[in-house]
């Protein structure tokens, strides 16, 4: 059943949650999988909100408390999209040869961009997390913006985006999503952002932080696609960390 697969595929995926492989993987499947992504991260999503349960219970500092989530949520990715983002940096910044900086995305140790980018990203979701778990139903919110933010790879992954390279993770997924696909994963995380925004007291920042996080993302393809000729599974994990830093930087506004 191609619904199970693609549950399968987007849980193994893009979380750390044992599951058995799907029977089948082909490009209906991964591009179910992407517009599952937001539903798919619910576990990833449960731990954040007990993170800042438990951390509200023990009376543990607001920013020590988001960096606690956002280790959680690394460690519950086996830190994938973070290596994507570092690897994004490091080769948009490696040289003006889209091979060379393939080369250095795929093969190549974490260089200054990467580091840069890393501490930046991180430091933004830490920023935006800690002033968010001030409030009351901070739980409630953080899970919410954890699914809404992964509706940025049914975006990233709709037909008409090219692929950098034809081998690779991102390979099977890259413009597999139907456009209606993409759209339904969107109207997904317009829902959560609204009731995340409704929880701390207004809609309309977190609303606003859903049409930012989609400029960004679109904003790196364009980049990407200038620069590489096409994404990778690196800018798909990229466009996941920029896309919850912008999410909870507009809930920290509320």
């Amino acid at each position: 059943m191609i619904l199970h697969d693609a549950w399968l595929l987007a849980t193994g995926t893009l979380t750390a949650v044992r599951v058995p492989p799907p029977t089948r993987v082909d490009r209906s499947v991964a591009g179910l999988a992407m517009v599952l992504a937001p539903l798919a991260v619910l576990p990833l999503a449960v731990v954040a909100a007990v993170v800042v349960l438990v951390g509200d219970r023990i009376g543990l500092p607001p920013l020590a408390t988001a960096y606690v989530v956002v280790l959680a949520l690394a460690l519950g990715t086996r830190a994938l999209h973070w290596d994507g983002l570092a690897d994004t940096a490091d080769g948009l910044t490696a040289s003006y040869s889209a091979e060379r900086s393939l080369e250095v995305m795929r093969t190549g140790p974490v260089g200054p961009a990467g580091v840069v980018a890393v501490v930046l990203v991180t430091g933004l979701q830490a920023a935006g997390l800690a002033a968010v778990v001030r409030h009351e139903h901070a739980w409630w919110v953080v899970a919410l913006l954890v699914c809404a933010s992964r509706a940025c790879l049914a975006l990233a992954c709709v037909r008409g985006v090219p692929s950098a390279r034809p081998d690779g993770l991102g390979a099977s997924f890259i413009g597999a999503v139907p456009v209606v696909g993409a759209a339904a994963a969107l109207l997904v995380a317009a829902v959560a952002v609204a009731f995340a925004g409704r929880a701390l007291g207004s809609a309309w920042p977190t609303t606003i932080g859903l049409v930012v996080m989609v400029a960004v993302v679109l904003a790196l393809l364009v980049r990407c696609v200038r620069r590489l000729g096409g994404i990778t599974g690196d800018v798909l994990g990229a466009a996941v960390e920029i896309s919850f830093a912008a999410l909870v930087l507009a809930a920290a506004t509320v």
